[in-house]
């Protein structure tokens, strides 16, 4: 197994047993296995609290004393998970590694996600190390059977990577930087058509240190993460390999942090995926992967692990993921760097927004009247040719529409539309009719209307529009309510949250940069408020109007600038702390806020999710956004959404919708990731 750097912090989870014994341990599990029945977790206990390399002692020790293989022994008396868990714990890295491919490839279809996730993450010491075991377990060459099984680029993507000859130099050349920038921009932004070869040569054999350099400079050179080319340019499993080869330069830990949530999230446990992973980081960088998993999914490994699994088989994986992060409710300092990284890449990225719904060409809006008027007319309604139109129309040609349907019929298009179609369709179709403030107004109308209030519509609406939009919103509430917008919330919202919304609703946000002093006094009153810092500057009650102020007129820059600063001055996130420190609905506010800062088709990604995960469906969520984001962004949050969980948007929406409310989603959609 690969050891740490000299002088590195071990980064594992199972260390070294103290006081091991290994004969000792050997007539305890065959003591455990012996006569009818098995004594689990007396196995489960020996076993994970052993390092790989004393199990192997353990084994040669059995065989002595007893003459029988214990790896034999065990997969004879346990059985399922639980016995692939511990199994797999019994065997050197590498030849775990070589099992876990060699299944991967057998058989009718092969496990691409397997030898993606495998073969992009591994040293080159690792790569030899699983290219000799596979040779030595199956007397076969690897290279031949990843070639016999696999084709195109992603098979020569693999077999470069199988070669292990990543380079290893940390100095790196800034002019080789510069030209492999260049190289790949050419090969990909720039061409009709993409050069994968350059993609596999550069991204297969350069170091660590210099691709993490040509990332950064790539993203400063073309406003683009290297991750959005490679899905632009890229398709099919050789898309994937190479998203995963860039997660794994950037940070191996995250990748697997990201694969570990993916294994447990909704229903159903990828339980080969989440056994590999905990045996095969359980001695290298579990720790790391702990932390960033309780960064980036708000909840510890260890608590995710226990909901999702039972019996032995769970107790097994808790001791391996070595502790529970949610108990001492700390925040490491490596869960902090992570954190900065985001709102760093958060702070450079320029991120084209893109909608799906465009203007149609050869736009005819008499036409496009005269076939909606045919569709309502007469017995029973044609909703596709309705859908059809209006989905694949902007909301300025809509406009158009309803105002040439007025002069050719003398009726009222959305008076129509009404008489016709009914239920969420209808919600959706009306929706789109409508100009966008105006939608904006009566969703938030809507929101405060009769019994209760639907602070999450507020919250969503005021704290993601911009100043523009804000402003027309509040024209066109008080043109179609005939009451400003501000008395509304004052009227049915209170305290600090009406305060927060109202100050939104003003839109009057700055839109400068950054200012770094001013960031870092922010930054203070944050620490203040969220009561981490030292020493507190100033009564509660200015503070918290400070902070409100902060969070709601600084600039989007600015705030990323307090936010790193933040993490820099006491070693935590803020959403992370003002979700421990806050409640109600102040909280969602905030958080809500800083999550648009950071990253708003994500924040819309997470809000179209949660609207359709689990028993039921919010098709009011789901509405809203699918209008409101049609023509702005909704083709970024539908990358942010199968980057995230793992399924295209028009995956989830077909899952979880049916009949034309399904097929008017689905065309706003725009396809199919």
């Amino acid at each position: 197994m690969a050891k740490p750097a000299q002088g590195a912090k071990y980064r594992g989870s199972i260390h070294d047993f103290p006081g091991f014994d290994p004969n000792q341990d050997a007539e305890a599990l065959y003591t455990a296995m012996k006569g009818f029945g098995s004594d689990k977790e007396a196995i489960l206990d020996i076993i994970t609290s052993r390092s790989n390399r004393q199990r192997q002692e353990v084994c040669q020790s059995y065989k002595s004393l007893y003459g029988k293989d214990l790896i034999a022994d065990l997969k004879y008396e346990l059985t399922g998970k639980f016995e692939r868990l511990i199994v797999g714990l019994m065997r050197p890295p590498a030849y775990c590694d070589a099992k876990e491919i060699k299944d991967a490839i057998s058989g009718i279809g092969t496990d691409e996600k397997c030898l993606i996730e495998i073969l992009a993450s591994r040293t080159n010491e690792q790569m030899h190390q699983l290219v000799a075991a596979y040779k030595d377990a199956y007397e076969r060459d690897l290279e031949a059977d990843i070639i016999g099984d696999t084709s195109g680029h992603f098979q020569k993507m693999l077999v470069v990577l199988l070669q292990g000859t990543r380079e290893e130099d940390d100095v790196v050349s800034e002019d080789l930087v510069q030209q492999d920038v260049q190289d790949l921009y050419e090969a990909g932004e720039l061409k009709w058509g993409t050069d994968e070869a350059q993609f596999i040569y550069i991204l297969g054999n350069r170091s660590k240190q210099h691709l993490r350099l040509v990332f950064d400079e790539y993203l400063k050179t073309t406003g683009k993460p290297i991750e959005a080319s490679i899905r632009g340019e890229l398709s099919g499993d050789f898309e994937k390999l190479m998203l995963a080869v860039v997660k794994c330069i950037r940070s191996t830990p995250e990748y697997f942090a990201e694969r570990l949530f993916k294994a447990m999230k909704g229903l159903g446990t990828r339980d080969n995926t989440l056994i590999r992973i905990m045996v095969s980081r359980s001695e290298l960088d579990m720790l790391d992967i702990r932390e960033i998993f309780r960064t980036k999914y708000e909840k510890s490994l260890y608590s995710m692990i226990k909901n999702d699994t039972s019996g032995e088989y769970k107790k097994t994986l808790l001791k391996l993921s070595g502790g529970d992060d949610d108990a001492a409710g700390q925040f490491f300092p490596e869960a902090a760097q992570v954190a900065y990284q985001m709102w760093e890449l958060s702070a450079v990225a320029r991120v084209e927004l893109k909608g799906t719904v465009r203007p149609a060409n050869d736009f005819n809006p008499d036409a496009d009247a005269k076939a909606l008027r045919k569709a309502m007319k007469g017995l029973g309604t044609d909703e596709d040719t309705i859908i059809d139109i209006i989905t694949h129309r902007s909301n300025v040609q809509r406009q158009q529409i309803r105002q040439t349907f007025k002069s050719h019929f003398g009726r009222d298009l959305m008076t129509d539309l009404k008489s016709e179609i009914s239920g969420d369709l209808a919600r959706l179709i009306l929706g789109l009719m409508m100009p966008p403030a105006h939608y904006d107004a009566k969703q938030l109308k809507k929101a405060m209307e009769g019994a209760g209030t639907d602070e999450k519509a507020l919250i969503e609406i005021l704290a993601t529009r911009t100043n523009a939009e804000i402003r027309a919103i509040n024209e066109a509430y008080k043109e179609d309510y005939h009451k400003s917008l501000e008395d509304a919330l004052s009227s049915d919202t209170s305290g600090h949250f009406r305060r927060i919304l109202i100050s939104l609703a003003t839109g009057h946000r700055e839109e400068g940069g950054e200012n770094l002093d001013q960031a870092r006094e922010d930054a203070q009153v944050a620490a203040e408020i969220l009561e981490i810092a030292d020493t507190p500057s100033g009564d509660k009650t200015s503070l918290e109007t400070r902070f409100m102020t902060i969070l709601c007129t600084r600039s989007y820059p600015h705030l990323r600038r307090v936010f790193q600063e933040f993490i820099k001055m006491t070693n935590y996130d803020v959403e992370h702390t003002i979700k421990k420190e806050m409640s109600g609905d102040v909280r969602d506010a905030f958080v809500a806020i800083v999550q648009s800062v950071k990253n708003k088709p994500l924040f819309f990604a997470d809000k179209l999710y949660k609207s359709m995960k689990g028993a039921g469906t919010d098709e009011k969520t789901l509405t809203r956004i699918m209008v409101s984001r049609s023509e702005i962004d909704l083709l970024n949050i539908r990358r942010e959404f199968i980057e995230k969980y793992d399924k295209s948007l028009h995956q989830a929406i077909e899952g979880d919708t049916s009949g034309d409310f399904l097929k008017a989603l689905l065309a706003l959609c725009g396809g199919e990731d």
